[in-house]
């Protein structure tokens, strides 16, 4: 038997020549940040790629930036820095608490916002729906230049981009409101959730409720909006027994993913608990 040749690592001083060496490594190479997910590639009987461009040195990806409108972090960010960056800000609490509460200690230290949304296979990431609901936009960089795409439209198309294609920034507009973020994890499936709901509520000039956003995740193979619930919450107060009920209704729209940790209809069967739990932390 042939011994196994380990993968090449080169690491990048800077975001340019991260992306150079992307592209010019094309599909045999792939970019390395935390590792949290890639390192553990073995275990779920996956290959690993050839040759790997580490991003932890370069500064551009490690930055964040809260504004009074908006919201810039990059893709470098790890899930401890954002959890304690956003700690303050109630309508970006959503975040902070998918964050604060991801996986576990030692993988939160590691993990970061690009590597949760680029792990397409990882349909439990706690990111994802947080981000969803917060109206977020990604930031993809390229030889070619800068591209900016809905989160939605980004995760339709990750599987797909060039290699030399990276995602740099995470774009959040900000509103006067509040949010939160409820998941229920099971501790034998490594503190990974088996259902998330994310929610975000705006207010107007006079403090009432003016939009309701809601995102579900790990429930289906991809985090998703849901934007029936939406709809049926505009106008309602701000009450978390009618926000359950509601929920109940319409929670029959989703399919559940069936895993090892739980079936489907579990996952779906406690969206409704869920809803309420998270509007219940807004008050």
């Amino acid at each position: 038997m042939m011994p196994r040749i380990p993968p090449s690592l080169y690491v990048a001083p800077s975001l340019d020549t991260a992306i150079d060496a992307l592209a010019e490594r094309g599909a045999e190479g792939a970019p390395l940040a935390g590792g949290t997910w890639i390192m553990r590639a073995p275990i779920r009987h996956e290959s690993l790629r050839p040759a790997y461009v580490g991003l932890g040195r370069i500064p551009e990806l490690t930055r964040i930036e809260i504004g009074d409108s908006h919201a810039a972090i990059g893709a470098g960010v790890t899930h401890v820095r954002l959890a304690e960056a956003l700690a303050d800000a109630p309508d970006l609490q959503v975040l902070a608490e998918a964050a604060g509460r991801s996986a576990n200690p030692a993988v939160r230290r590691a993990a970061t916002l690009g590597g949760n949304l680029c792990a397409s296979d990882f349909a439990a990431a706690d990111l994802v729906p947080a981000l969803l609901c917060l109206d977020a936009e990604v930031e993809i960089r390229s030889r070619a230049g800068t591209e900016r795409l809905a989160l939605g439209k980004f995760l339709s198309i990750r599987q797909s981009l060039d290699p030399g294609q990276l995602l740099a920034r995470v774009l959040i507009p900000r509103a006067p409101g509040r949010s939160a973020h409820a998941r229920l994890p099971l501790r034998k499936a490594g503190d990974y959730p088996t259902a998330i709901v994310s929610l975000s509520v705006t207010s107007d000039a006079a403090g009432r409720v003016a939009q309701f956003r809601i995102a579900v995740g790990s429930v289906e193979t991809v985090a998703r909006r849901w934007t029936r619930l939406e709809a049926a919450l505009a106008g309602a107060p701000l009450n978390a027994g009618i926000a359950h009920r509601l929920a109940t209704e319409l929670a029959g729209e989703f399919t559940g993913r069936d895993g090892v940790e739980a079936p489907g209809w579990y996952r779906v069967s406690v969206l409704p608990a869920l809803v309420r739990r998270a509007v219940a932390a807004l008050h």
